[in-house]
């Protein structure tokens, strides 16, 4: 049985506030976090992880490409429809959003690149062979890019599998992206 996602009128005062917070930086509490919300060190660490992967050296359509290539991998519709909004929003190429979505190649071949390591990454349980690694470098990326990947992966893996297990309902805000 799916959980029911909580709001700030049924919440413990700590996760109130923090979905109080949330709403007034997004203008919405995402149906993922008033989930999540029912293990408030769950949802504060992926608020935590999601701020941190913010931070980057990687571009908001390079993160995005990340975000979009784990949940494709581990087949969660609710992030895919999460951050096709989240990148119109911030313009990215909707043809870059698209491809990563359907697991189809994206025609700039530095986020090509990327999206495959992303993959790879995944799916070798954060053991990709040296020449995925050397692959990933000579598009253009560094070693230290190597672990921001890995935090894109381990934020995305914490709320596909959340999802996954809570059936959390795809906002109305994410369904015209879907």
């Amino acid at each position: 049985m799916p959980l029911e996602p909580i709001d700030e009128s049924n919440a413990d005062p700590r996760t109130a506030a923090t979905l109080r917070g949330v709403r007034g930086r997004m203008g919405l509490v995402p149906n993922l976090l008033r989930t999540m919300a029912h293990a408030p060190a769950v949802m504060e660490s992926y608020l935590s992880l999601s701020e941190k992967f913010a931070t980057t050296s990687l571009t908001p359509a390079e993160r995005q490409v990340v975000l979009l290539a784990v949940s494709q991998i581990n087949g969660c519709e609710y992030c895919m429809a999460a951050h096709a909004a989240d990148a119109a929003g911030q313009n990215v190429d909707g043809n870059i959003v698209e491809a990563a979505r359907d697991d189809r190649p994206i025609a700039d071949a530095k986020l090509e690149a990327l999206r495959r390591f992303t993959q790879d990454v995944v799916r070798m349980g954060g053991r990709p062979e040296q020449s995925q690694r050397d692959a990933f470098v000579a598009a253009g990326y560094s070693e230290a890019q190597m672990l921001e990947v890995v935090l894109g992966v381990a934020m995305k893996t914490l709320s596909n599998y959340t999802n996954h297990m809570t059936k959390t309902p795809i906002d109305t805000a994410f369904v015209a992206t879907h």
